[in-house]
């Protein structure tokens, strides 16, 4: 099957929720452009590493003298639902972050898992050859970078709260702590 590449330049909504009861959640990325829609899935802890990635990056090159806010604009707060139909697209393995010094904008670049047994793409492959894994591809002004970084602290906060001993999420009926051996919390 050819890869599939999908491209946002600017895209109307560059954004992350889930789907689910704390606990059972489902994590997507999701951009938009017009009615052209694609979510990908992902972990929790993809979209925390990517939301901390990408706050750094734009305090480094706030930093280094580039306009970029250092808070969230207020018209740039996304507080609605995932976009429907909510199809995913595919399941996300590696994801990439970098700044486009031209246009002032964050990339981002998330690839497909690759299937046991199939090689790893190597460093030299060609981004856009047709052989490969499936790629999303969002290039996002620093302000809606901003506006993804808020979003996805709120989205992985509204989970399950930490257990105040061993910092796993607590379960509503507790969980077995290994901080209380192995009592439940």
């Amino acid at each position: 099957m050819p890869r599939r590449i999908f491209t946002f330049d600017d895209p109307d909504r560059f954004t992350t929720g889930t789907v689910g009861e704390p606990g059972h959640r489902t994590f997507f990325l999701q951009a938009r452009s017009g009615t052209r829609l694609v979510s990908v899935g992902v972990e929790k802890e993809q979209v925390v590493v990517l939301a901390e990635r990408m706050g750094q990056l734009l305090d480094e090159m706030r930093r280094r003298g580039v306009d970029v806010p250092a808070e969230l604009p207020e018209a740039l707060q996304d507080t609605q639902p995932l976009d429907e139909p909510l199809v995913e697209q595919f399941r996300v393995g590696t994801m990439l972050l970098a700044w486009d010094g031209e246009e002032h904008a964050i990339v981002v670049e998330a690839r497909a898992q690759v299937e046991d047994g199939e090689d790893e793409p190597d460093e030299e492959d060609e981004d856009d050859a047709s052989e490969g894994p499936d790629l999303l591809r969002v290039h996002i002004p620093a302000g809606v970078a901003r506006a993804f970084v808020d979003r996805a602290q709120r989205v992985v906060a509204a989970g399950r709260p930490p257990c105040p001993f061993c910092g796993m999420p607590l379960n509503p009926e507790g969980h077995i702590c290994p901080r209380r051996n192995g009592h439940i919390h």
